[in-house]
């Protein structure tokens, strides 16, 4: 399978690189930088240190739609939107780990999923969907008696708040008690705010230094507490989680899948 990084240039786009020379069964087929960039006419494996790979980066995905099969996205909304509907008019797979989606650009990956196989999560990390299953599980049995806070730090270039991993893992918690985000969620508190009303769910969020990404979700009843926490401490394990889901979309045509899907846990 020959796979294409969107934003190779970026922290993230380096890590997919490395991580795609080092699987099996995948190669990289082709990557993108901004218009303008200074990088156009450099080897991308020599951008990212793991030696020449014969593939250099286009400032347009249009123009490289003949050299991969899939695509992988960890840029912006907007980008993603717009890659999205190039992959879906060139028939081309896609793996989506870009945040901060409105709901209306959500809807518009489910109606592509039904012409090309897609796995969008909010995050690509094996050991946070892990988590995902021990939150889902806590909240079926802590969930009606505690009180719940997600928090999350992330470093201080991110640009969207709370993570889109502190919201699916809300998501869950939510769904669990047969509630939604819309109607529970407190982001943050100031001032005189009065007993903590049992039925939401707080969100905490912090912005500093270089942190790569911490969760933690809290279920605190009278007497005792749970704390379910995942930190990231390198950008690899996202670069590994989404080549795992690129390899696993080989086989499928179309369809909206998330890592749950990918790892089995569903």
């Amino acid at each position: 399978m020959k796979i294409a990084v969107a934003g190779c240039s970026g922290r993230m786009g380096r890590t997919l690189i490395e991580a795609i020379s080092q699987a099996p069964g995948v190669e990289l087929g082709a990557a993108t930088v901004r218009v303008g960039s200074s990088l156009l006419s450099v080897d991308v494996g020599e951008l990212v240190g793991v030696g020449a790979l014969g593939v250099t980066p286009v400032d347009q995905l249009t123009k490289a739609t003949d050299d991969f099969d899939l695509l992988i996205d960890f840029t912006n909304p907007e980008t993603t939107e717009h890659n999205l509907e190039i992959c879906r008019a060139a028939g081309k797979k896609i793996v989506i780990g870009t945040t901060g989606f409105s709901d209306s650009q959500k809807q518009k990956i489910a109606q592509a999923s039904r012409e090309i196989a897609v796995v969008f999560a909010p995050n690509m990390a094996i050991g946070v969907n892990l988590s995902f299953k021990l939150i889902e599980l806590a909240a079926q049995i802590l969930g009606a008696d505690s009180d719940i806070e997600i928090i999350e730090a992330h470093h201080r270039n991110k640009v969207d708040a709370p993570s889109g991993t502190a919201i699916k893992m809300g998501e869950i918690v939510a769904e669990q008690l047969d509630r939604t985000l819309e109607e529970c969620a407190v982001y943050g508190r100031q001032g005189v705010t009065g007993v903590r009303d049992r039925k939401t769910i707080g969100f905490e969020t912090v912005r500093a230094g270089d942190i790569v990404g911490d969760h933690t979700v809290l279920f605190a009843a009278a007497g005792e507490r749970i704390e379910i926490t995942h930190k990231s401490s390198n950008r690899s394990i996202y670069a590994t989680g989404s080549v795992r889901a690129a390899q696993w979309l080989a086989d499928k045509e179309n369809g909206l899948f998330d890592m749950q899907d990918v790892l089995g846990l569903k």
